[in-house]
């Protein structure tokens, strides 16, 4: 039997006016076991700009690959943090998720396994304008993160873990971000990239801070820190250790593929440095660039500046009164030579370099007290 009405017109204006009031209020997509959303590549196709997509954590995701389109989204983690496993799947032959849309932020989820033939396979790939990335844990892909070259994009990484990324052929790293407008790193765990460098910015402007960048004691990242094209950059508070089985002698590399960027400024203060490799350079820069180096606690064997600089109020020796070296514990006991020996004056002269937290085991941060003098490094002695 076919249903006639008598104004068709006005019917499908209700129809459209209830499909779009639904969407209106259908902010949240939940995904998961027994959600509107079994899986989030499902969500990716539904979702529209400024959707939130909450994917619950006790979900099954291997396998589960997506493309997101959208601009404005939120795409977190509920209940537990759910473990997007690649499996062996790609979206686009490029990683687990693919983000085209533009203000895009991603907050807790697990990423692990991207893996593609041209050895570039990322937990993310990051395609559109502004990522934000937060309380994330990304491992054993060939790239943790990897972005193109986006020059009106700004991209911000914070309280999340990169551990084990890289298909150890060097090209591949924990994070490389390309040629954006400006990288803001921030209280991460960034430790053990596969021969590639645990972090790796052709950004304008990178701003590197209070983060642990480390090999431990079987690593064998390159650079630590790489920042190829240079561009303005700061260093501050950040707990950074090169291991016995680095594949490169430098931690810090400045402007080491040319310099492209128009302002090519390294300021690195209050940083704690450890090579543990048997020779090395702590910090490396290109002709043409310049650094400035204060309070920067300097361990290990090797040079501590190749390149065009100043440093001031650096400390550097091989007996740094640690709590537990082996263990990367770079706090400072009663008997450390950095006690008191930096200048607060020097820092607060250059904007943003008096260091207000200090490195967090757990991704988090914590106030960094001053008792009388600042100390030297990323660390203040508590009584």
């Amino acid at each position: 039997m076919q249903i006639k009405f008598r104004y068709p017109a006005l019917y499908f204006l209700l129809v459209a006016g209830i499909i779009f009031s639904w969407a209106a209020q259908a902010a949240i997509l939940s995904v998961g076991p027994g959600k509107q959303f079994i899986f989030p590549s499902v969500a990716a196709d539904f979702a529209v700009d400024g959707d939130i997509v909450e994917i619950d954590g006790h979900g099954f995701y291997r396998g589960d690959v997506a493309v997101w389109k959208q601009n404005n989204l939120t795409l977190r983690g509920v209940n537990g943090r759910p473990h997007l496993q690649a499996a062996g799947k790609s979206a686009g032959h490029k990683g687990i998720w693919v983000i085209k849309g533009n203000n895009v932020v991603v907050e807790n989820i697990e990423f692990s396994g991207a893996k593609v033939p041209d050895r570039n396979g990322a937990g993310i790939r990051q395609e559109g304008n502004h990522l934000t990335v937060r309380n994330c844990f990304f491992h054993h892909n060939q790239n943790g993160i990897l972005a193109g070259k986006n020059t009106d994009s700004d991209i911000l990484i914070e309280h999340s873990r990169f551990q084990e990324n890289g298909a150890g052929d060097g090209r591949s790293h924990n994070i490389y971000i390309g040629n954006v407008r400006e990288l803001v790193l921030r209280f991460n765990i960034i430790r053990g990239a596969r021969v590639g460098h645990n972090i790796k910015s052709r950004a304008s402007r990178n701003i590197i801070e209070y983060n642990i960048i480390r090999d431990g004691l079987n690593g064998t990242a390159s650079y630590q820190i790489d920042l190829p094209n240079g561009g303005y950059s700061v260093l501050l508070g950040n707990s950074i250790q090169q291991g016995p089985y680095a594949e490169n002698y430098v931690l810090v590399a400045y402007g080491a593929e040319g310099l492209k960027n128009s302002d090519n400024r390294l300021y690195m203060a209050s940083n704690t440095l450890v090579n543990d490799r048997h020779n090395g350079v702590f910090v490396k820069i290109a002709r043409n660039a310049r650094a400035w180096l204060y309070n920067n606690l300097f361990v290990g064997k090797g040079k501590m500046l190749e390149g065009p600089g100043q440093a001031a109020f650096n400390l550097k020796t091989e007996s740094p009164g640690f709590v537990a070296r082996m263990r990367g514990d770079y706090r400072l006991t009663a008997s450390s030579p950095a006690i008191d020996k930096g200048n607060s004056a020097i820092l607060a002269e250059e904007i943003g370099l008096l260091p207000g937290y200090i490195p967090g085991m757990e991704a988090q941060p914590k106030v960094r007290t001053r008792q009388g003098i600042i100390d030297v490094g990323a660390y203040e002695y508590q009584k």
